[in-house]
């Protein structure tokens, strides 16, 4: 079955940068778009950036200029690079398919970002 582990989330101060990853399992990853996901406090989930099976990238207006998606079909990876993180970004983040989520979400990796 599938099983998707994210992980690289903390407490970073507004400005900071980090880089979370989310390994995949139990699905033929190269053939896959995957995106991150996040969900705020009394927020609904939303999707933040996607990547596509041909390496093709989306992202939300709120993050275009700071976040960057990518991939690493070898190690089953997709990787999120946030850049001058905002209090706003603070949330937890989850990666799963893109289009057509799976019913299966990982625990998600929360991420913290202090004015």
């Amino acid at each position: 079955q599938v099983q998707l582990v994210e992980s690289g989330g903390g407490l970073v101060q507004a400005g900071g940068s980090l880089r979370l990853s989310c390994a995949a399992s139990g699905m033929i990853f190269s053939m896959n778009g995957m995106g991150w996901y996040r969900q705020g406090p009394g927020k609904r989930r939303e999707l933040v950036a996607g990547i596509s099976s041909g390496g093709s990238t989306t992202y939300a207006d709120s993050v275009k200029g700071r976040f960057t998606i990518s991939r690493d079909n070898a190690k089953n990876t997709v990787y999120l690079q946030m850049n001058g993180l905002k209090p706003e970004d603070a949330a937890v983040y989850y990666c799963n398919r893109v289009p057509n989520q799976y019913g299966y979400w990982g625990q998600g990796t929360q991420v913290t970002v202090s004015s």
